[in-house]
């Protein structure tokens, strides 16, 4: 069984999180075949604090 794993940052909407999963759903149907009941999908939200990237964390690279 695939399973897809997202790892962003929290703000997102359940909305929005729904049409993600459809889209990458659909998409990984589309390219690697098999069907969406064979397909996991698992979000991660993680706080800004609590991701680095170039040396910096995220929350001093990109703050609201």
């Amino acid at each position: 069984m695939p399973i897809i794993r997202v790892e962003m940052f929290k703000g997102r909407t359940r909305d929005q999180k729904r049409k993600m999963v459809k889209e990458l759903t659909d998409a990984f149907v589309r390219t690697a075949g098999g069907t969406p009941k064979g397909l996991s999908i698992i979000i991660t939200e993680v706080e800004k604090e609590d991701w680095g990237s170039v040396g910096e964390l995220c929350c001093d690279l990109f703050p609201d």
